[in-house]
């Protein structure tokens, strides 16, 4: 076997905006391997700013995975845990040279294109005018949940929003997730959280910065509305630290991004974890191009979860792959009749 990997920059469509700064473009690496006439394809979805692994060995790491390919995939992925977008890159690209087809890692009803994937439409932060623009945009694309990022404009001016979205449907008809990003300030945030509560907020992610454990274990015990754990599980590689975090917390959910957590096996960890301590778990994608997309959605389809899921970002880039993923009505398809177009 040989391994490659390439760089590429995915441009967005419209700078979008968090809570950590204003997003507009995105860098990720493709891995490549070839065996004799097949090839697997994964991605390395490095999220600067964000991943543990943003270090500055990251392609000297890359490299060394090329070098040693033909060690134990195992052997691999135990020395790559510090390197999570690589430990995902690495099970994709093996499952694609394993799989009849390099993009059909999880055969099923949804590669079949015969059931979809329930997803939220995403609320990235503006302006006022612009947030209001996409949460109307969002609700005539036929979307039931949506998630609005919080925390970076005006409170009194997110609550607003909300206010409205709930004046016009009720928590039947559309279900609020938000998403803090760590914004909130541990002595502020259960106040923040009780005047969310009154819009029925399914759940709210990270409404503080990861790393303050016992502060977020306090408001976990308090609040008013469900707490899922989203950055807090980034750079917790053993599964006895996941234990202990899971347990002192004690959150209402777990969000999983394969890309931030050892892929596969690592989000695997997680959700065993949290069921053994009946904590809700859904997974999303962390910005990836199509490649990384289309394996989290089809390893998510299999895992049967019916809450909606994270993945409608494939439609955020200009310079995206072209692939058979498609979103309609709130929901994640796989149109069988659409080809891939991976020219790298």
């Amino acid at each position: 076997m040989k391994a490659t990997y390439q760089k590429y920059i995915l441009n967005f469509k419209q700078a979008s905006g968090t809570s950590r700064g204003i997003l507009k473009t995105k860098e990720t690496f493709i891995l490549k391997i070839v065996d004799e006439n097949k090839i697997g394809i994964g991605e390395c979805g490095l999220f600067r700013g964000l991943s543990v692994d943003d270090r500055p060995d990251y392609e000297e790491k890359l490299q060394w995975l090329c070098k040693n390919i033909n060690k134990k995939t195992t052997e691999l992925l135990s020395e790559l845990i510090e390197f999570p977008s690589i430990q995902f890159g690495l099970e994709q690209a093996i499952l694609s040279l394993k799989s009849k087809n390099s993009f059909d890692l999880f055969p099923s009803k949804f590669t079949e294109a015969n059931e979809a994937i329930n997803i939220n439409g995403l609320i990235w932060m503006g302006n006022e005018a612009f947030m209001k623009q996409q949460i109307e945009e969002k609700l005539k694309a036929g979307f039931s949940t949506i998630k609005m990022k919080i925390g970076a404009i005006d409170f009194e001016t997110e609550l607003a929003l909300l206010k409205s979205i709930r004046e016009n449907f009720s928590s039947k008809e559309i279900e609020l997730r938000v998403d803090a990003n760590g914004a909130f300030k541990p002595n502020e945030a259960l106040e923040k959280l009780k005047r969310l509560s009154q819009f029925e907020i399914h759940s709210i992610e990270q409404p503080i910065k990861q790393g303050q454990i016992d502060e977020m274990a306090d408001l976990c015990s308090k609040t008013p509305l469900p707490i899922a754990l989203d950055e807090e599980l980034i750079g917790v590689f053993n599964v006895t630290k996941k234990q202990e975090l899971l347990q002192i917390i004690n959150p209402q959910y777990i969000i999983l991004k394969p890309s931030l957590v050892g892929g596969f096996k690592g989000s695997e960890q997680w959700i065993n974890l949290a069921e053994k301590q009946e904590i809700g778990w859904w997974i999303t994608s962390a910005l990836e191009s199509n490649i990384g997309l289309n394996a989290i959605a089809q390893w998510t389809y299999i895992l049967g979860s019916k809450i909606p899921q994270g993945l409608g970002t494939g439609s955020l880039f200009t310079n995206n792959f072209e692939s058979p993923l498609e979103v309609k009505n709130g929901h994640l398809f796989y149109n069988a009749t659409k080809n891939w177009k991976v020219n790298l």
